[in-house]
Parts: structure tokens; C-alpha cells; sequence
């Protein structure tokens, strides 16, 4: 079970090495916490072999006719023994947490850093599901490794190495028999790791996908709703559920092999060693006092290997949610040089053509200019490619071949706070940010005032807000006023004003306003824009008669180009549209 069709769907997952490479980084960045993490446990595992040396002594020792009182000494040694190691153990693992805190601080600040700064195609094209299930369920599992496996078995693999060399010392045929006896659980871990990481990556892309479905059916209830696409929706959220079963369901089946192995891996050993040990303690190569000291060195080994195996299975869900948590790291950011600057304002498209992702062209080879201070129209059928051009023109996509220029200067090479200086898309999609209105208004002007806000809202008809308890101030979404559909759009369009572009792209931006409300706005944002290029992509056609001119698109080409007079004069595609929409 493999997951590379996750990387060719949605967002990238980082290899194995360059996970690597990622983890070294944010150890070194940690470097001093992690040398006490790993002396604290070297020194709380030291102490935790004084023990079982000690009792071995006392056996030995009684044997030759020791008395009470070394007895007593040698018990109360192993006493601060365990004393020691307890005090050790925990300092140990308080270190151990605050490196795992900070860095989960600090892989959460490069997720939210490397997800803002994600065009904002790739996130379309990825499924907002994948993007947020690596930055909640992926992050969340990263940070239990780092702060409860990470110190646990750090102390374990330690304690493991240090009860090895412990065991050898004390007799070599004895800790050989040891070591040999526990290879079953060397050989069952390197089968479960081949196979273990792709299992859990498989998984974390099933629940991107679940999250995807639940989360595009919620959105779109009521559209499922009014056209009836419940038992389609159901039957889709019913197949990612049982592909997230099946994914669960092998990784189960990893650990249902691995566990047992392990469980009677602990067993031989102290069987073996107890055997031998009989058998040289026969012959008198061995004494009785190495033979229980070794013994108990090896049933001593169960819990810190235990606990390292058992977080085994955290380790490798951790391991493929970290891959995924730095994939998002490997999308390139458009390649930006910032030097050039546009000499005007013109925009000019020239032999553009784009495909979506695995897709044919739809748009074939777009010529058109826009004029400084033009209204424009872009008008034709659904599909025609509208919003595609908006997107293009914006910024937002890059054509596949062709070039789109702002001032002679190519689009792809402004960088975007630049280009949004000269540019902004408005689409029939609109969010609302939680916060309050004056919030929502500050992010397209922070340094704006009241008077400047209620101006913006007051040119696109969001005279409403007045009527809200506390003004500018009122809280917006759960707990708080819930804009409607009209009103989210009326806010989106008050950041326009505000942001104050010389370039407007309306890709039906007022789609959602009732027609006397849309045409109300229209005309109070034109009179707002007066002077600004406006491209205004519409279905409505009194846009078009209002336009200065009209780029009439169908397939993917302009097809026709001219005001709205000279088109009707024309009396061709635009016209039939024009009279088609009048009932004509």
C-alpha cells in the first residue's frame, strides 16, 4: 500500500531524506537542550544498573559467609541507586518536554508561514481538506511524538545500550546469550519498518481525502440540497470512509505481527540465560550471583524496550505526518525578481494559453490589451473562459504559454504586494475573516480611519452596518452578526475601495446582490472607480452596455472586441446574447 497518488492530487510529500535533513535542522536549532535531554538519560540509565549489580554482589557475597551489616550497606546502596535514578529520570524527561514544545512552536510557525505563502492555485487545485488535515491532525501527531515519544524513548535507548554493556561486562558467554536471544525483535522491527511508513502516509492521505468530501459537502448543503445530489454526496463520503478503513486496517494488521514477536522475544532471553547459566554454573565457569545479575539485566531490558516498541508505532504515524507537514515546503513560489517596474498602467495579453492541471487548453491563444482608465466587459457562456482570463490577468495563474504584462512588465515577475498595488480580483466568492468589521475592512487598510471605513462601505451600499449594535466594532461570525451573502460581498467590495488599485477585476462580484442591489453597487463602484481601469467579467449584460468596450469570449477565444454599440451593429454573437437577454 503506497501513497504517491496523494503527492500527484494534492499537496507534495517530502522524501525520506529530505525529512531527514528537515529534523536535523530543528535539533540543531535546540542543540544545548538536547546534549542535557540525552546526559540526563545517560546518567538516570547508569544509575539504574547499580541496582542489579549490587543484589548479584549480595548473593555472591552471602554465599562466602558475609554478614548483616554489609548486607545492609550494599541494600541501602541500591536503594540511592534508585533514588538516584528516579531524580534523573525526571529531570531528564521535564528537558525532554520543553524541547518538544518549542519545537512544535517552531514547525507550526513554518507550516502557517509556508501555507500563507502558497499561491493560491495550488491550494485549489490541492483541496482545502489535504491543506488543513497537515495542519491540524499532522501537526497535532508531530507534536505528541515530540513531546511524550521523543523523551520516552530517548530514556528507553539509552537504557538499552548502557543494560547491554552492563550485561557483557558481568559475563561475556552469558550477555552474548542475551543479545542473540533478543534478534527475533530486530528482525520482526526492520519487517515492520519497510512497510510501516508508506502504510501511514496511505492513511494520512485517506483522511485528507475524507476531510475533503465532509468538508465540500458542508459547504455546498444547500446546493446539494436544491438539486438533489444527497445520495451522490453520501455514496462519495461512504467510499473515502472505507478507504480510510482500509488504510487503518493495514497498518493494524502491521502491529498485529509486530507485538506479538516482540512479546515473546522478552521471554527467551531469560530462559536462555537462566539455561546456560545453569549449565556453566556446572562446571564452575560462571557464578551463581553472574547468572542472577545477568538475568535480571535482561528482564530489566522489557520496559525500556517495551516502551521504545510500543512507541514504535507512534514514531512511524509521526514520521509520515512529518513528510507531509515539510512537503508544503517543496512547492515553489512563483520566481519573483522585483527589479522591473510597470511604466503605466496598460495591460496587455498576448498569445496566452493555459490548461489546468492534467487538462487540455482552455484558453487558445488570447490576444487583448486593456487601456489605462478603460472599462472593459468580458461577457460570453459559461465556460468560455472568463474567469480564467481574471485569474490571469491577476496574477493568480501563470499562462502555460504567452504573456500577460502590466506596464511591459510580466505579471509572474511583480511580486505580490506589488502587483496588488496595480491589480485586484474580486470574485463572486467572498469571505468573511473573524473579527470585527473594522477587522475585515483593516486588512486591505490598516492605517485607515472610521470616516475613511464608513466612506468604502457607504460606496458599495453597506449602509447596514449602522444598524449594528456597536458599529465598526461588532464582532462577525460565530457568537457575533453573521453577514449574509449580500453583506459578505458588500465587504468584499468596501476592501476594494479601500485598497484603492488602479486595476479592478470583477469576476461577478455582485452575482450574489439582488439585481436592483447589484445595480445599485455597480454604479456606485463606478462612480468610486471613475478614472481606475475597471475588467468587469459579468453574465448580466447592462454591465456590457455601460462598458467602454466589450470582449466578447467564447472557447477559450475572444471572439469579438468593440463597444456596445459597434457589436450590435456588427449584429453577431454579442447581439444574439443582447437580444437573447432582453427576450428579443
Amino acid at each position: 500500500m503506497t501513497a504517491p497518488t496523494e503527492a500527484a492530487r494534492g499537496l507534495p510529500v517530502a522524501g525520506a531524506a529530505e525529512a531527514r535533513r528537515a529534523a536535523v535542522r530543528l535539533v540543531r536549532e535546540d542543540g544545548r537542550a538536547v546534549v542535557a535531554m540525552l546526559a540526563l538519560n545517560g546518567l538516570a540509565a547508569a544509575a539504574g544498573l547499580g541496582g542489579p549489580w549490587l543484589l548479584g554482589r549480595i548473593i555472591d557475597d552471602v554465599r562466602a559467609g558475609a554478614g548483616t551489616g554489609h548486607v545492609d550497606r550494599l541494600a541501602l546502596g541500591i536503594l540511592c541507586f534508585a533514588l538516584a535514578q528516579l531524580l534523573l529520570g525526571r529531570f531528564a524527561r521535564y528537558a525532554g518536554y520543553r524541547f518538544g514544545e518549542r519545537t512544535l512552536a517552531r514547525i507550526r510557525e513554518r507550516f502557517v508561514e509556508r501555507a500563507l505563502a502558497l499561491p493560491a492555485s495550488v491550494v485549489e487545485r490541492a483541496g482545502t481538506g489535504d491543506l488543513m488535515t497537515r495542519g491540524t491532525a499532522d501537526v497535532a501527531t508531530v507534536g505528541t511524538t515530540l513531546r511524550d515519544a521523543a523523551p520516552e524513548v530517548s530514556v528507553a535507548l539509552v537504557q538499552v545500550v548502557l543494560i547491554m554493556a552492563a550485561m557483557l561486562a558481568v559475563d561475556l558467554p552469558l550477555g552474548v546469550c542475551g543479545v542473540l536471544c533478543l534478534s527475533g525483535i530486530w528482525f520482526a522491527t526492520r519487517w515492520y519498518l519497510r512497510r510501516a511508513h508508506a502504510g501511514y502516509l496511505a492513511e494520512g492521505a485517506a483522511d485528507s481525502a475524507l476531510a475533503e468530501v465532509l468538508g465540500s459537502t458542508a459547504a455546498g448543503a444547500r446546493t446539494v440540497e436544491a438539486l438533489g445530489l444527497e445520495e451522490r454526496r453520501i455514496a462519495a463520503a461512504a467510499e473515502a470512509i472505507e478507504n480510510c478503513r482500509a488504510t487503518r486496517t493495514h497498518t493494524l494488521n502491521l502491529r498485529s505481527v509486530l507485538f506479538p514477536v516482540v512479546e515473546f522475544s522478552y521471554v527467551a532471553p531469560v530462559a536462555g540465560i537462566l539455561l546456560i547459566g545453569g549449565a556453566l554454573r556446572g562446571t564452575g565457569a560462571v557464578g551463581i550471583g553472574a547468572v542472577v545479575s545477568c538475568a535480571l539485566y535482561v528482564w530489566q531490558l522489557a520496559e525500556p524496550m517495551d516502551k521504545a516498541l510500543l512507541w514504535l508505532d507512534q514514531l512511524q504515524r509521526s514520521n509520515a505526518s512529518f513528510a507531509r507537514v515539510e512537503g508544503v515546503g517543496r512547492i515553489d513560489a512563483p520566481v519573483v525578481t522585483g527589479g522591473a517596474r510597470p511604466a503605466d498602467d496598460r495591460i496587455d495579453v498576448v498569445g496566452v494559453r493555459y490548461a489546468y492541471q492534467g487538462e487540455r487548453d482552455v484558453l487558445h491563444g488570447v490576444d487583448l490589451t486593456v487601456r489605462p482608465g478603460e472599462r472593459l466587459a468580458v461577457v460570453g457562456p459559461s465556460g468560455a473562459g472568463k474567469s480564467t482570463l481574471g485569474r490571469l490577468l491577476a496574477g493568480a495563474e501563470v499562462p502555460r504559454t504567452g504573456r500577460v504584462t502590466v506596464g511591459r512588465v510580466p505579471v509572474a515577475e511583480l511580486d505580490p504586494a506589488q502587483l496588488r498595488r496595480h491589480v485586484v480580483l474580486v470574485s463572486q466568492e467572498h469571505h468573511v475573516f473573524l473579527g470585527t468589521v473594522r477587522d475585515n475592512l483593516g486588512i486591505a487598510a490598516p492605517t485607515a480611519g472610521d470616516r475613511e471605513l464608513r466612506a468604502a462601505l457607504a460606496a458599495v451600499g453597506g449602509d447596514w452596518v449602522d444598524e449594528l449594535p456597536d458599529g465598526l466594532d461588532t464582532a462577525l461570525g460565530a457568537g457575533g452578526h453573521r453577514p449574509d451573502a449580500q453583506q459578505a460581498q458588500q465587504l468584499a467590495l468596501a476592501r476594494v475601495v479601500l485598497a484603492d488599485p488602479h486595476t479592478v477585476i470583477l469576476d461577478e462580484a455582485t452575482s450574489l446582490l439582488d439585481p436592483a442591489t447589484a445595480r445599485h453597487t455597480e454604479r456606485s463602484l463606478a462612480a468610486v472607480l471613475r478614472g481606475r481601469t475597471v475588467i468587469a467579467i459579468a453574465h448580466r449584460l447592462h454591465t456590457a452596455h455601460d462598458a467602454d468596450r466589450v470582449a466578447v469570449m467564447d472557447g477559450g477565444r475572444v471572439t469579438e472586441l468593440g463597444s456596445h454599440d459597434e457589436l450590435l451593429a456588427a449584429d453577431g454573437g454579442y447581439a444574439a446574447l443582447w437580444r437573447s437577454w432582453h427576450g428579443g
